[in-house]
């Protein structure tokens, strides 16, 4: 004599049931987030990577290096830059609308997020500035050690 739900199906085959739905939903979450997250997903390039392997224009893609030596040009509406960032390899010319973080100098870290145009120029829609271990903000710069002890109490109280 066998155990039956009032639908009809053995109890064994409800959880068998229930465990492929599970499955099968679990598959569909996946599949659904990596469709959305191929569009933000952008890859890490540096200059050297562009040169031997360039993107596809349009493509979004992270670009890293470090900002050459006179080639920041600031265009005459004030906000657009051109700069260069190289890694010792290659160059590749860039050219950003906005703001500049304030870290931001020549012979510096940078990253910027965006894509390259069909004329072979990054256009970068974010900038990061990178700085090295040694970073002090510029409030900090003239103080002795003792003033920043001093400083760094005033604020913990």
């Amino acid at each position: 004599m066998t155990q039956e739900t009032s639908g009809g199906i053995k109890p064994k085959h409800q959880r068998l049931v229930l465990i492929l739905l599970a499955v099968g939903a679990l598959i569909g979450a996946s599949l659904l987030a990596m469709v959305a997250l191929q569009d933000q997903a952008s890859y890490f390039y540096v200059p050297e990577d562009i040169e031997a392997n360039p993107p596809e224009p349009g493509q979004a893609i992270r670009l890293g290096g470090m900002v050459e030596t006179g080639s920041i040009q600031t265009a005459a509406d004030g906000v657009t830059t051109e700069f260069v960032v190289h890694d010792g390899i290659a160059r590749v010319p860039v050219t950003y609308t906005g703001i500049l973080p304030d870290l931001f100098v020549e012979n510096s870290g940078v990253v910027a997020d965006g894509r390259m145009d069909a004329n072979g120029v990054f256009v970068a829609d974010q900038l990061l500035a990178k700085h090295d271990e040694n970073y002090t903000p510029r409030e900090l710069e003239e103080m002795t050690a003792e003033q920043m002890r001093a400083e760094l109490q005033e604020s913990v109280e």
